[in-house]
Parts: C-alpha cells; structure tokens; sequence
C-alpha cells in the first residue's frame, strides 16, 4: 500500500526525512459458521422411511430442546405408558390366556380387546369365553353345538343337492355360489363360537329378567270336566308337544308358536310323551319329486302303503304284541323315519344287538349328566324327530312327527303308564306302570326287549343316566337297574310313605316323597348320603345340576340344596298352593304353581326376578329349552298353551347387559326368599 501524506504536513527537504504514518484499517468480518438445519427442515424428512435414525435424532433433540417446561412434562406423560411392556409380551401365551380365564367381568374383557392388535386377539380365544359361559352358568352350550352341526350338514346336504340339479341341467335351482345363497353359505360354514353363544346367552338372560315375547296363546275347548288337563309336555329348540287328559296330543313349533298338528290314536289319557330329536337328513330316495313336498309325499306314500299278505297300512299304526317283532311290515316311508335299513333288519334277524352301545362306566355316566328335564332326547341318527307316549290306554305309541302318523302301537303293560324316558343316542324307552313292572323297548325296531319287575307297588317315577334307570314306587322303594342286562343292582329303603319324584345324574340319587323328606343316595354303592328336610308337605318335584339340587312342594316352597355340603342355599316361597313344575336353567329358576303363576328366581341368591306372564287359575307345566318357553295353564275356564320367546332378536324392557352375570334387583311386593 503507498503510503498516505497527512494533510497540512510540511514538505519533506529529503526523501530519507520522509515520515510515514499508517492508518489502522480494520479486518472484514469472518463469515460465521453454516447454520444447523432447523426443525422446519427436517421434518419433511422425518416422516419419510430412509431418513437416517441420527438426523432422526438430531430432530428429536431440536424439538425437546425448543420446548418449555410444561411441554415436557406433556412429552414425558405421553411417552411413559408406551414404554409400558405388557406382560403378553413376556409371559407364554398358555399363561396369558389362564390369567384372562379369571377375568369375570363383561366390560373389563371387552376392553382388553382395544388396547392392540394382539389382545385383542388373545380376547377372542374361545377357551377364554368357554370359560366365562361355565362361569355365568351358561351350560346348555353343548345341545346349542350340537344343532350348529346338525345345521351345518343339513346346509351341507342342500349344497350337494343343488349342485347335482345344476350338474343335471335343472333350471331354477340357485348356483351355490350366487350372491342370493352367499350369506347363508359364510354363515353356515363358521365353526361354533362360544363368544357368540356368550353375546347370546347373555341377551337372553336379560330377556328372562325383563322382556321376552309372547308368541301365541292357544286355547284349547274342554269338553268334559279335566278332559283339557295338561298331563305331560316335552320341549326342545324345534318342537314343543303337549299330551293331554283327552287322549289328544298337541304339536307346536317352539319358535313360532304355530299348532303344527293334533295326534289321535290313544283311548284315554296322555299321561306321558318323549320328544327325540331327528338328525334332519332326509335321504334323496325320500324326496318328493315333481314339485310334490316332502311331507305329503310321505303322508302319501303311506297311506297307499301295504303289509305283507296284501293287508292294508291301519292309521292307527302297527300293533305289536309281547314277543313279536314287526319291523320288516312297515312301509319304506315310515322305515326310512326310523332310520331303519336292510343290514339293520338282517342283525335284529340274527339276534344281534341293534340297540347301540352302553355307558357302562361311573365316568361317562358322569361325563354324560342327568336326564333332560324337558322330557327331549337326542336321536340315534334317524332323520326324522319322533314322539313316543303312553297313559291309561295301557299301549306304548310311537310318532312320525313329520307326518303325525303313528308308527307302533307297542303292547305289553296290563294297566296305566305313568313315566317316560328315552335314553340319550340310543333307540330305547324305558316306561314305569301302575302295573309294578318297568318295560324298556326299543322304538326303531318297535319291539319290547326286556321286563323289570321287582317293586310290589305302582311305578310312579323314573330317570335314566346312560344305561341305568332309577324307579320310584308308591312301594316306599327306589331300585337303580341296567338296563342292558335287566338286573336290579340296588333297592334303596329309607323313604316311610310313597314315593312320588326322583332325579339321577350318573353319579346320586334324589328322591321325595309324602313323607316331606329327600334322600341322595350313591348310585355305585346304594348308600344313603344325605337326609334333607325343610318341606312340610308332599315332595314332588325334583332337579339336580352339577352343583345344586333344586326341590319343590306342595307346601308351596322350592329349596336349592348345595351338593358338596347339602346346606340349603336358598328357601323359598315361591307359590301359595302346590309347586307344580320346577325347572333350572343357569343363572335362573322357574316355577310354576297351582295358584295360577309362573315366577322367575336367581338362582345364586334366591331372590325374586320376575313374573312370567299374566296369572291364572292354576298352573300345570312350565318348562324352558335354549330361548323357547311354554306355560301351560287354566285361564278363565279354558286350557292355554303360552309359547314365549327369548331369543336375542326379541330384546324388550330396560334391561342393559352390563355384567355378564347381573342381578336383577328384587320386585316389591312379590313372593321372595325367606
């Protein structure tokens, strides 16, 4: 740089004298250092799959960096429960699913299934709510699988038969595949789901407690003074039958309420009737064929029908005598009811045993249960549901209920038939008769196989378990007998009058009589475990679960017993005149009396939930299977036959299902527990 003269300086006289002065001239600045990126940079890229998790980071601590105190303390509340690890994450799955399997509480469950995917796949798991139905007493879920498969075959059969008149070049049928047909098909192929048996039960547990539907009143015309008396009933989730004191028999449809038809063939009164379930495969040699329906194809088939010889079919069926067998006369129609084939006809020919195999075991009897108290049985594999009766006419009949033809009328007591059961899968009916004697028969082939004689007085009741059948007589005895062999394994004495109701599931004896007492007895040894007292009349209704037993008088009073100590749990009043018909079905009890009302209690408690329906003169049977229910009665003068509902789709009243086992709270001024 040259230098600079300073102004008003007087020239220099030399070079050498020349003073230079320099003037500090500052620096330019330093640039300062690149700029971090800042946050609004970075957050287009934070979201994005193949940012680097540092620039990641790096975002992560801008933000925190820029936030006040009170936003992290936000930060730090929202991010502490996601580092919570559940404990699904680090227990086996068989653990968790044990642990859920003691959660009783409806919401809580429900819940668990909203906080992640995986919960609520574990939630789902059916052992979990199979575990919640036992737990809510919710045990009818074995018949209810049962018809889930009997619907799955029957839907499963209509698929075949469509497909091969599509594959015949019949026009009109629907392709299985169609969007007509495909709901019914997804529907009918789901596997049986007790997290939906649950939904269902638990919808129409609040039904029984505050709504249901009426679905018909019949009322029946009585012609002669007790000609309109309900004697005997028996009910499953299809049909109701009703036998009555004049000789008649009534069909309804249970979920209809519908009369389906009358059966005629008995002299005098119905005193007792069984219902067997039918498999519904109809085989196709069956079906009707030119637009014909299968029912009056049947009903033709047989009124055209003939016995060998040239005699003619009578309506009134075959008559069987002690010591025949007459199963080769019937007409195919009636033998394809039966399930009856020609190999089945070929072994009863030579002597073989065509009545299926026995539970003989202390263990399956037990694993099989008591009886139905609805008088309905499973069936041994034949298509068509079948009714078996009997009463003062002395003559054992057997029903096509399809066709209301009577298929026998089997011979063989010599006075009134007091008790009827069918054995469960097996073709077997065991009756008891004024006569003394029991006769068990079998109703495929309609012949009478064995006689138990032994009781010195009438028959007056009977249960079955598996292949034993316990007997009550007005002898003051019960005998327990096998009912393959004939024998009688054990005469129990103890009762000091007649005996009137016994109930036996596979494993103890109830029985209740005049002398206002009950005894469980062991059905192995004979033994008397049990002296239970608390009636103060007449004992005559009877019912054992798995963990209770349930006991009506005409004293009005209905007793539940514990069966591991026999403590009463609950005692009572339920009706003001005779208990006439008692029945358990899970959380609830129901009770019908000769004051002309049908009441509902809670079980666990004994409290009063409800009253079923307007009240009457007198009560003769109630009884309940899966959501139908049917009151029979006097009402003003005339028989009514109520069929109610309590399916899930008739959700009346205010009742919400909060807790899967909720109670109803108690109805002022109603009988209650005492």
């Amino acid at each position: 740089m040259p230098p600079t003269a300073t102004p008003g300086a007087s020239a220099p006289t030399s070079t050498s004298e020349v003073q230079i002065h320099y003037v500090p001239v500052e620096s330019p600045p330093t640039p300062a250092a690149s700029p971090r990126p800042t946050v609004s940079i970075l957050h287009s890229d934070f979201h994005t799959t193949n940012t680097h998790p540092t620039l990641r980071r790096e975002y992560l601590s801008a933000v925190v960096s820029s936030c006040t105190p009170d936003e992290l303390l936000f930060l730090s509340q929202t991010i502490a429960p996601l580092l919570r690890r559940p404990f699904k994450f680090w227990l086996p799955e068989e653990l968790v699913l044990h642990v859920l399997a003691f959660v009783d509480d409806l919401p809580t469950l429900m819940n668990t299934t909203l906080v992640c995917k995986q919960w609520h796949r574990v939630a789902r798991d059916e052992s979990i709510w199979q575990a919640l139905c036992i737990a809510n007493d919710f045990d009818d879920w074995p018949d209810a699988e049962r018809e889930w498969r009997l619907k799955q075959k029957r839907h499963l059969a209509r698929r075949r038969s469509t497909q091969a008149h599509r594959d015949e070049g019949s026009e009109g049928s629907p392709h299985p595949s169609s969007p007509s047909s495909s709901a019914s098909d997804i529907n009918a192929v789901r596997p049986f789901s007790f997290r939906r048996f649950f939904r269902d039960s638990c919808i129409t547990n609040t039904n029984w407690r505050t709504g249901g539907q009426l679905l018909n009143a019949h009322r029946l015309p009585i012609i002669a003074p007790d000609s309109g008396t309900v004697t005997s009933v028996a009910l499953d989730r299809k049909w109701l039958v009703v036998g009555l004191a004049s000789a008649l028999i009534k069909v309804y449809r249970a979920r209809t309420g519908v009369l389906v038809r009358t059966l005629k063939g008995h002299d005098s009164g119905v005193w007792g009737v069984c219902l067997v379930s039918g498999s519904g495969a109809v085989p196709v040699s069956a079906r009707a064929t030119g637009g014909q329906s299968a029912v009056d194809a049947l009903a033709a088939q047989m009124a055209g029908a003939s016995l060998g010889g040239g005699t003619e079919w009578q309506r009134d069926g075959l008559h069987v005598m002690p010591g025949e067998a007459l199963a080769h006369l019937l007409p195919s129609a009636m033998q394809r009811a039966l399930g009856i084939d020609v190999a089945l006809l070929r072994r009863s020919a030579a002597g073989e045993d065509t009545t299926g195999a026995a539970v003989s075991t202390p263990q399956a009897r037990r694993a099989e249960g008591a009886s139905n108290p609805c008088h309905a049985s499973q069936g041994w594999g034949q298509p068509n549901p079948i009714i078996v009766s009997g009463g003062c006419d002395k003559v054992i009949r057997v029903w096509d209920l399809r066709s209301g033809q009577c298929i026998y009328a089997l011979h063989g007591h010599v006075s009134t038939v007091r008790s009827l059961r069918v054995l469960r899968t097996r073709p077997l009916a065991v009756t008891g008769s004024r006569d003394a004697t029991l006769r068990v028969w079998d109703v495929q082939l309609g012949r009478c196989v064995r006689v138990l004689a032994g009781h010195e007085g009438s028959v007056r009741c009977l249960d079955v378990c598996g292949n034993r059948v316990v007997s009550g007589s007005y002898d003051t005895t019960c005998r327990v007998w096998d009912i393959d062999t004939g024998a009688c394994l054990h005469v129990l004495r103890g009762h000091f009058s007649q005996i009137y109701s016994v109930a036996f599931d596979g494993v103890r004896i109830a029985s209740g009589g005049l002398d206002t007492c009950v005894r469980i007895w062991d059905a192995e040894t004979g033994q008397c475990t049990a002296l239970l007292q608390g009636h103060t009349a007449l004992v005559c209704q009877l019912q054992l679960s798995p963990t209770l037993l349930a006991t009506g008088g005409a004293d009005g009073r209905v007793i539940t017993f514990a069966l591991d100590t026999f403590a009463a749990r609950a005692r009572i009043a339920a009706h003001d005149s005779s208990v006439t018909a008692l029945q358990l079905g899970g959380p609830l009890l129901v009770t019908g009396g000769n004051d002309g009302r049908v009441r509902v209690f809670d079980v666990r408690t004994g409290n009063f939930v409800r009253e079923l329906g307007a009240p009457g003169e007198c009560v003769w049977k109630v009884v309940f299977a899966g959501t139908a229910c049917a009151v029979l009665g006097r009402r003003a003068g005339r028989t009514v036959v109520e069929i109610w509902s309590m399916h899930p789709k008739h959700v009346h009243g205010s009742g919400v299902v909060g807790k899967a086992g909720g109670r109803a709270k108690r109805v002022e001024g109603a009988a209650g527990s005492r």
